[in-house]
């Protein structure tokens, strides 16, 4: 499976996972994308400080070739997934505690 094919993978997963199983569904919520519009230029400067310097190299056979500030896009795909996958839990288990 190549870096592109795992990255759509979760974040599909990460949104199923916030709609369906979780019941969150941060994705239709403002508060969510406004976090997401904080994290994401912190992202962009992290991803691109690794692979402008070559810390992190990807096979350019296994991604779709698209970069954003020298970083492949499917890094935002990944990131958005884990960032979305963590605001779930955190939100679900404050529910919990409530």
């Amino acid at each position: 499976m190549t870096y592109s094919a795992l990255a759509v993978s979760a974040c599909l997963l990460s949104i199923v996972f916030d709609y369906f199983i979780m019941k969150t569904r941060l994705i239709t919520k403002a508060v969510f994308w406004t976090s997401y519009a904080i994290i994401l230029p912190f992202q962009l400067l992290t991803n691109w400080w690794l692979t402008s310097r070559e810390i992190v190299m990807y096979d350019h056979e296994t991604i779709f070739g698209l970069r954003i500030a020298s970083a492949p896009v499917e890094d935002l795909l990944f990131g958005f997934a884990l960032i979305l996958s963590v605001l779930v839990l955190w939100v679900s288990q404050g529910r919990k505690t409530s």
